[in-house]
C-alpha cells in the first residue's frame, strides 16, 4: 500500500506544480494586462487632449501643431474611433475594413469598443462635443490569452512526461515480469518431471487408487500452472471454444480445495454454448484468481455466484462474492502490480488477471460493484469471434 500512496503523492505534486506555475503566470499575466490597460487609457486620453488643442487652433502655435500631430500619428496600435454628440462617426484610426462595407464595419467596431470601454468626451467648443471610443490593442488582447497557452503548455508537458514515465516503467515492468515468469516455469519443470515419475510408482504399489488420483491431480494442476507461467511475455493461442469447459473445471478444482462453508454456484443456460476466442490454461487462472480473492474476502460462510451470458457480439462473466466489499476509492489500485491487503504475497494476482484479460483477451475487466460488508461483483467482458 505504501508505494501507492507514493505514486499517488508524486502525481498530485506533479499536478500541484502545473497548478501553481499557471495560477502565478495567471497573476502576473494579469497584472501587466491591467497595466497595459492603464498606459493605453492614458494614451487615448493624451490623443484625445491633442485632437481637442489641434482643433483649438487660435491658441495653438505651428511648433505646438507639429508636436501634436505626432502624437496622433504615434498611435499605431490602439483601434479608435470619434464620433458627434448624436453619434454619427467623424473618423477613425487603426481599423482594417474593407471600404466598401465601412459604414457597417466601423458600426459593428463602434458597438463592441460601447461594450468594453468608457467613451472619452472631447468638448471641442461649449457647442460643440465629441466622443472617442476605443478598446484594447491586439497587443493587449493577445496577452489576456498568453496565461491560458502557457497553462495548456504546461499541462502538455506534464501529460507527455507522465506517459513517458509510465511507458518506460510498465516496459521495465514487462522485462521483469517476463523474466520471472520464465525463470519460475523453468525452476518447475524439475520437480514436476520427478513428482510424475514417483506418480507412475505410486500406481504400481498397493496404495488407495483415490490417494493416487488426487497426487496426479495436484501433478497436473502444477504442469498446467508451470504453462502459465511460460506464457507470460509472448502471445498465447487463443481457440474459438466454449467458456462453459473452463469455468466447470476451474469451480470443479476449487470446490474440492476449498472451505465446505463456501458454496460455488455457476448460472449459465446449458442449452446455449459460449463460444469465445481464449486461452483455457490462462483463463482458468483469471477464474481461480478471481475465486480465491472472494473466498479470502469471505470470513465465514459465503457464496460464489458465477454468472454467464451473451449479449450481441460480448460475452459477460460476473463474478460475486458476499465477502468483506472493496471500498470505491480503491476499485481502480486494486489492479496494480504490488496492490495487496494481505500479510503475505506481492500482490500480482488481479494485476496478472488484468493483463490477461485486457492484453491476451482483448477483453475488459472492472469492478461492476462493491459495498462494505456486503460483496462485490467484478465483470469480465469478452468479444466473440
Amino acid at each position: 500500500m505504501e508505494l501507492y500512496f507514493k505514486k499517488r503523492r508524486w502525481k498530485f505534486l506533479l499536478l500541484l506544480a502545473a497548478i501553481l506555475i499557471g495560477a502565478g503566470s495567471l497573476l502576473y499575466t494579469n497584472w501587466l494586462v491591467r497595466q497595459m490597460s492603464v498606459q493605453e487609457r492614458k494614451s487615448v486620453e493624451l490623443w484625445a487632449e491633442a485632437m481637442k488643442r489641434i482643433a483649438d487652433t487660435e491658441n495653438t502655435s505651428n511648433q505646438d501643431l507639429t508636436f501634436l500631430q505626432t502624437i496622433i500619428e504615434n498611435n499605431t496600435s490602439i483601434p479608435i474611433i470619434w464620433t458627434s454628440a448624436s453619434g454619427e462617426v467623424m473618423g477613425d484610426r487603426n481599423i482594417a475594413y474593407n471600404e466598401k462595407k465601412r459604414d457597417i464595419a466601423l458600426r459593428n467596431e463602434l458597438e463592441k469598443m460601447k461594450e468594453q470601454k468608457t467613451p472619452i468626451a472631447l468638448i471641442i467648443s461649449e457647442d460643440i462635443t465629441q466622443y472617442l471610443y476605443y478598446r484594447d490593442s491586439k497587443l493587449l488582447q493577445n496577452l489576456r490569452y498568453f496565461p491560458i497557452a502557457q497553462f495548456g503548455v504546461i499541462m502538455l508537458f506534464i501529460v507527455v512526461s507522465y506517459l513517458a514515465f509510465s511507458s518506460s516503467r510498465k516496459a521495465e515492468q514487462n522485462q521483469v515480469w517476463v523474466g520471472m515468469s520464465k525463470e519460475t516455469a523453468h525452476q518447475l519443470g524439475t520437480p514436476i518431471s520427478s513428482l510424475m515419475a514417483w506418480v507412475e510408482l505410486l500406481k504400481m504399489k498397493d496404495i488407495d487408487s483415490n490417494t493416487v488420483s488426487e497426487i496426479e491431480k495436484d501433478v497436473s494442476r502444477l504442469e498446467k500452472i508451470t504453462e502459465r507461467f511460460s506464457k507470460i511475455g509472448s502471445a498465447p493461442e487463443l481457440l474459438n471454444d466454449d467458456l462453459k469447459k473452463v469455468l466447470k473445471s476451474s469451480i470443479s478444482y476449487l470446490e474440492n480445495r476449498s472451505s465446505k462453508k463456501v458454496k460455488f454456484i455457476l448460472d449459465l443456460d446449458e442449452n446455449t454454448n459460449y463460444y469465445v476466442p481464449h486461452n483455457a490454461a490462462l483463463f482458468s487462472w483469471v477464474i481461480e484468481n478471481l475465486c480465491k480473492n472472494a473466498i479470502d474476502a469471505i470470513e465465514s460462510d459465503g457464496v460464489i455466484l458465477l454468472q454467464l451470458s451473451q449479449k450481441n457480439k460480448h460475452l459477460i462473466l460476473d463474478i460475486s462474492d458476499n465477502g468483506k466489499g472493496i471500498p470505491k476509492s480503491q476499485f481502480k489500485t486494486i489492479f496494480e502490480p504490488g496492490y495487496t491487503t494481505k500479510k503475505r504475497g506481492w500482490g500480482l494476482g488481479l494485476s496478472l488477471v488484468k493483463r490477461i484479460i485486457e492484453n491476451y483477451h482483448r477483453g475488459k475487466i472492472f469492478i461492476k460493484h462493491s459495498e462494505l460488508g456486503k460483496g462485490t461483483t467484478f465483470r469480465i467482458t469478452l468479444q466473440t469471434a
